[in-house]
């Protein structure tokens, strides 16, 4: 399994905004894509801004590539997000998960 892991920052009076698209159009098109996994958001405030960090779950590299495109290392932002954003990163890490503690099943080597 791969988690892809992505940070984004709003302002404070936008990070509700922010939120609400994740939770809506972002969780709506990954459901679509073949080998998704799953996602976690987690919101931390970080000084005036609240900082994101996005992580998804896909089954192998090549359901991610379906996600993000080739250039699947470049961060997928959308204008909706980018108008609750004050700034993101613009490339996204990829790691094999090597315990999954939720799931409860041990991890198979890709």
């Amino acid at each position: 399994m791969i988690a892809r892991i992505w940070h984004g920052w709003a302002s404070t009076d936008n990070a509700d905004d922010y939120q609400q698209h994740y939770n809506s159009e972002v969780a709506e098109h990954l459901q679509q894509v073949a080998g998704f996994r799953g996602a976690r958001l987690l919101r931390h405030q970080d000084g005036d801004e609240v900082m994101f960090t996005s992580i998804t779950f896909f089954a192998s590299i090549t359901d991610v590539v379906a996600f993000a495109g080739e250039n699947y290392e470049d961060a997928v932002v959308e204008d909706a997000a980018r108008a609750a954003l004050t700034r993101w990163d613009a490339r996204v890490t990829h790691h094999d998960v090597a315990v999954d503690l939720l799931s409860g099943q041990p991890v198979s080597k890709s």
